[in-house]
């Protein structure tokens, strides 16, 4: 069975759109695509600098994007994901991208809200100085109390034994001074606040009514594996629901794939730009079959593990 799964902030580098510009509709697609989201996507995946689309309300439409365009690309048939693909789900936005994927939302309604999420979570971040931190190391079952009682939320349990602490600055610093048992290093992660926290309590407020008035939403047509709690989630308005809850949310990566165990889960495809969830299957879901697309170059090897998944 094939899961396809899209990253999310953080994957974007410098330039890497530029390469898959010179596939058959890919230029078209993001033109209109930038044209519902208000920004111009195809300067920001191949022009700007790495500070740019650093910017969260640059990275999350960006992301998006790339994952729809590039999962597009895989298929000669648009209905053939749906026939070929066993599930889907994507980490933090990349839920967008698989949400989309999935038939729940249009893409240039994705791209409209995921703009929406972007601009709500960079004001949400100005409010208070916050941040991230990567911990190295350690037992979740140790380092999740011990960030609790530093007053810190685990935003990310990603399963592989990777855990990502959110809160403020104060916080992340008496964290570096007092690490978890078993924790090797704390890392500072370069983003721009506490995502999925309290912290974004306004920018779920903002999402909110923005997807109140979302056009065209439908059931999932692949089953659509959700962040909160790793389950598969069958109502489009349930999976709209929870992207919106999300933002303040802790993602659980580590559920997620163990719903993609029980799913029966043989192979693996990240969408563009690829790397970072195929890295964490390798450790978690050992046996299964990973590919991530990072370039058009792997796109033939792609379309061969689909062929061979769905023979």
């Amino acid at each position: 069975m094939l899961v396809l799964v899209a990253p999310g902030q953080g994957a974007q580098t410098p330039g890497f759109l530029t390469e898959w510009l010179d596939l058959p509709g890919v230029r078209g697609a993001l033109e209109a695509w930038s044209d519902a989201a208000g920004i111009d996507l195809i300067r920001y995946g191949t022009e700007a600098d790495a500070e740019e689309i650093r910017d969260t309300a640059v990275a999350q439409p960006l992301l998006v994007a790339a994952g729809m365009v590039s999962a597009s690309l895989l298929f000669e048939d648009p209905a053939d994901l749906p026939r070929k693909v066993g599930a889907l789900a994507g980490h933090s936005v990349g839920e967008f991208t698989a949400a989309s994927l999935a038939g729940v939302l249009p893409h240039e309604e994705a791209l409209r809200l995921v703009r929406t999420r972007g601009l709500a979570m960079a004001q949400a971040a100005a409010v208070t100085e916050t941040g991230m931190a990567a911990l190295l190391g350690g037992d979740p079952a140790v380092t999740v109390p011990h960030l609790e009682k530093l007053g810190l939320t685990p935003a990310n349990i990603n399963g592989a034994g990777q855990i990502v602490a959110a809160g403020t600055k104060e916080q992340l610093a008496a964290l570096e001074a007092d690490k978890p048992e078993g924790v090797r290093k704390v890392v500072a992660l370069k983003v721009a606040g506490a995502f999925h926290t309290h912290h974004m309590a306004p920018a779920v407020e903002t999402l909110a009514k923005a997807a109140a008035d979302a056009r065209g939403t439908g059931d999932p047509k692949v089953t659509y594996v959700s962040n909160k709690d790793g389950q598969a989630v069958a109502a489009g308005a349930e999976v709209l629901e929870r992207l919106v809850g999300q933002v303040a949310n802790p993602v659980r990566w580590d559920l997620c794939m163990e719903t993609f165990k029980e799913l029966g889960v043989t192979a693996l495809i990240e969408v563009c730009p690829g790397g970072t969830l195929t890295g964490l299957a390798k450790r978690a879901l050992p046996g299964v079959k990973t590919l991530a697309l990072k370039s058009p170059a792997d796109l033939d090897a792609a379309r061969e593990l689909i062929a061979e998944q769905s023979a």
